[in-house]
């Protein structure tokens, strides 16, 4: 696993990606790579295959996966993605995020900015009850965190900057 890091870290570094996860498994009598990259901003799906492809000929340039057949899977960390980095913090601002504390507690937060040591989130409240308070957590008193998915979020700054849709449509016009 530390050589197929070694061969990727630098191609993902060239290719403007971090390397967040190699997990190689048996899968029949095939193994497979599965290799999970990100940048500030995201990745694209031509940026995973044009970094897909450069990670397929080193593989069979190298001897790193033997004569075996494997499949390859490049991606991205997905919509829940473990905040184990200050980058993964950095990139997850505005998100919602579930942070169990090394102390045993757990809250949902809002980061709302992140450091190199911590970051100032909007604390939730436990169900519903009270405001939401601003909270400075260093990553020391971070046992695990998870982004959340939120499946209706009101972004109010992006609702302001939305054009208005108005319906112009004539219901006349609809012969068919």
């Amino acid at each position: 696993m530390e050589r197929l890091r070694a061969l990727l870290e630098p191609l993902a570094a060239e290719a403007g990606l971090d390397l967040e996860d190699v997990k190689v498994s048996q899968a029949g009598n095939r193994r497979q790579v599965q290799i999970d990259v990100d940048a500030d901003g995201g990745v694209d799906l031509d940026a995973i295959a044009e970094f897909s492809r450069l990670v397929g000929q080193a593989l069979d340039d190298s001897d790193l996966m033997g004569s075996a057949a494997y499949v390859l899977e490049v991606g991205s960390p997905g919509a829940e993605r473990p905040l184990d980095e200050p980058r993964h913090w950095r990139r997850a601002e505005g998100r919602l995020a579930n942070v169990v504390l090394v102390d045993g507690g757990e809250i949902t937060a809002r980061i709302l900015e992140s450091d190199e040591v911590g970051a100032l989130v909007e604390v939730q409240p436990v169900k519903g009850r009270g405001r939401p308070k601003e909270r400075r957590l260093e990553f020391t008193e971070v046992a695990r965190a998870r982004v959340q998915v939120e499946f209706n979020r009101k972004d109010e700054a992006l609702l302001d900057e939305a054009p208005d849709i108005a319906d112009d449509s004539d219901d006349s016009d609809d012969d068919a």
